[in-house]
This record gives C-alpha cells, sequence and structure tokens, in this order.
C-alpha cells in the first residue's frame, strides 16, 4: 500500500503549478481611452453649509411673504366688498327714510293748510 501512495504523491508534485492569474483575463486599454478628454467637464463647486442655509432661508422668506401677500390681498378684496355692500345698504335705507319724511312733511302741510 505503501507502494501505491508513493507514485500518487509524486505525480501530484511532478505535474505543472498553474496560477490563477495566468488564467484570468487581464484588463487592458487603448491608447485612444487612456488620452484625457480636452474638453473636460469641470467640476461642479460643492455649496457649502452656510450658502445653502443662506438660499434656504431666503426662498422660505420669500414663499412665505408671497403667501402672505396674496393671504391679505384676499381678505382685503372680501371686506371692500362687504364694506360697499352695507355702503349700498346704507344708502338705501337714507332713501327710504328721506322719503318718509317728504311724505309726512306733505302730510302735515296738508293738515295744517285744512286748519
Amino acid at each position: 500500500m505503501a507502494s501505491r501512495m508513493i507514485p500518487t504523491a509524486l505525480r501530484a508534485f511532478s505535474r505543472p503549478v498553474v496560477q490563477p492569474i495566468q488564467l484570468a483575463r487581464t484588463f487592458r486599454t487603448s491608447s485612444q481611452l487612456l488620452e484625457t478628454p480636452s474638453a473636460a467637464i469641470p467640476l461642479r463647486k460643492p455649496v457649502g453649509a452656510f450658502r445653502g442655509g443662506m438660499f434656504g432661508f431666503l426662498l422660505g422668506t420669500t414663499l412665505a411673504g408671497a403667501g402672505t401677500y396674496y393671504y391679505i390681498l384676499d381678505e382685503y378684496r372680501v371686506s371692500n366688498e362687504l364694506l360697499t355692500e352695507d355702503i349700498y345698504a346704507l344708502q338705501a335705507a337714507v332713501q327710504r327714510i328721506h322719503k318718509y319724511v317728504n311724505t309726512l312733511e306733505e302730510k302735515v302741510d296738508a293738515i295744517q293748510k285744512k286748519k
């Protein structure tokens, strides 16, 4: 049995060792890909925390101001319409009172002429 193990062990060592790197595909690039393009895209500057915060604050303030402006404008329109309706109602009441007073004055004049 020992005689069988020795030739098997020698055969294992006599085989050429294949390295996995030789089997693996190597990556190659052409000379065109290695060249940098002449018109490279400029890198964007990162927006700092102060600039971003200031921009957000100004945007929020502007939006809040615009919302408030349109809210106040709508309230002004509604109150103006109500005031106009009240003025027309008051004018109609004054005209009715004026008409009633005129009829009373005519009746008083008619009674005084009869006496």
